[in-house]
């Protein structure tokens, strides 16, 4: 047996934390030790998320040493200036509406885009060198591994490869100078160079760098970055062996889960919902929105007349999202337009995969998610304008469920390598590479 070895993995979010970002580090945590790679975790102590699952906590290995440190946060004053909770995201990513936003929200936008760089969790990375520096003096560490966004872990993993040389594995799991909101800041020219300077420098310095798509590790690459495997956002297999739950038959339940920030308003689906409903075609339709929706989505809703058939669920912890899931007969999912949206596959995906639900997207017909979905013939990615190929999906599926057979999705015996486990044996794969070519 390989000897064993030991990487310090530096996140931002951490249980108490929840989302999707939450749900890739636990797939490292869990599934690390069993290729021979035992794990400590660098985090915050009170980080300022945009949702909690204190249950989440209960996923961390007893042998997992979690070290936590204060942090800056240059939003916990505009917080509360605005009132809203301490752990609350003051400018969440993907959500900005111009037009509903106050001028002190148009002022901390740009504070973020051209001081706070490469994110406003930049914060942290004095409080991450300092205590990363103590472990790695204190403790014999094979390689370092930071998972982010948010991107200053990189510059926290750049700064101490910089000074000890430790091999370092950088897993971006979104882009950074590419991400979809990143032209809807409000960079000045000098913030839009410094920021693509900090990703060169991370990029270019890693010993290895991962990713979730195919798409996107050609776009690292083709920045410098050495590139290991493609890591997806895997699934919990146990999570889904415990859920035995049917399709619900006193509604046709058409779920999305997760954000629906402003620019994921999937209008195609709303259109054709509408029409629809209007010709008395989906008479038991619930529309059930699990998460966060933004208020052009609710007003898009409203102006179709859609809001007396849905139902807002406001965030749930991990478990009882699944739940929602596994009830549906149609799972939505819904990409954002932006430069490289080919390469965006969602956490959820695997998730709404899992759980052997049929998947109706709204996004690009040609990226890695609809290769996906065609691969497990789990569903169609129809593109953001087809109102009609959505309305056709729509019918059948209701027809189905309507007659007592609701459509299935993917196999879940086919999905073995898109689990968490496989996904931790990438990741390990991509640390003893580092470690071997240092």
């Amino acid at each position: 047996m390989p000897a064993e070895r030991r990487v310090l993995l530096i996140a931002y979010y951490m249980p108490p934390a929840g989302g999707p970002a939450v749900q890739r580090i636990l797939q490292f945590v869990e599934g690390l030790p069993a290729h021979n790679w035992q794990v400590d975790v660098l985090t915050v102590q009170a980080g300022a998320y945009p949702t909690t699952d204190p249950g989440l906590q209960a996923a961390v290995p007893p042998s997992v040493r979690v070290h936590r440190t204060p942090a800056l946060d240059p939003y916990a004053l505009y917080a509360r200036l605005q009132g809203a909770p301490r752990t609350q995201d003051a400018i969440p990513a993907g959500s900005f509406d111009p037009r509903a936003a106050s001028w002190t929200e148009h002022l901390a936008r740009w504070v973020r885009a051209n001081i706070f760089l490469p994110d406003a969790r930049i914060g942290w990375w004095p409080f991450g060198v300092w205590r990363g520096l103590q472990l790695l003096k204190q403790h014999r560490y094979d390689a370092v591994l930071t998972s982010g966004a948010p991107h200053s872990v990189h510059c926290i993993g750049h700064t101490l490869h910089r000074i000890t040389s430790t091999p370092w594995v950088a897993d971006l799991h979104d882009p950074w100078t590419d991400i979809g909101f990143y032209d809807e800041l409000p960079h000045t020219r000098w913030a839009r160079h410094l920021d693509a300077a900090l990703e060169r420098a991370v990029l270019q310095t890693a010993t290895r760098v991962t990713t979730v798509s195919p798409t996107w590790r050609a776009l690292f690459q083709a920045k410098g970055a050495t590139m290991g495997p493609v890591v997806e956002n895997g699934f919990a297999a146990s999570d889904m062996d415990a859920l035995d739950v049917p399709v619900r038959r006193d509604r046709f339940a058409l779920s999305h889960v997760g954000s629906l920030y402003a620019n994921r308003n999937p209008v195609a689906l709303w259109d054709a919902l509408a029409d629809l409903r209007g010709q008395g075609l989906m008479p038991l339709l619930e529309l059930q929105l699990v998460g966060r929706v933004a208020p052009v989505v609710e007003e898009a809703l409203r102006a179709r007349g859609l809001l007396d058939c849905t139902t807002v669920v406001s965030f749930v912890p991990h478990e009882k999202a699944l739940r929602y899931m596994a009830e549906s007969a149609l799972l939505v999912l819904c990409i954002e337009p932006f430069g490289v949206d080919t390469g965006m596959i969602t956490s959820k995906l695997y998730e709404y995969l899992s759980t052997g639900r049929p998947v109706l997207g709204i996004g690009p017909p040609g990226g890695d998610a609809a290769d996906l979905l065609r691969q497990h013939d789990a569903g169609v990615m129809a593109a953001r304008d087809d109102v009609t190929a959505v309305k056709e999906m729509l019918m059948s599926h209701y027809a189905a469920w309507a007659d007592g057979a609701p459509l299935s999705g993917a196999v879940r015996a086919a999905l073995a390598s898109h689990t968490r486990t496989a996904q931790a044996r990438r990741m390990a794969h991509a640390l003893t590479d580092a470690h071997q070519s240092a």
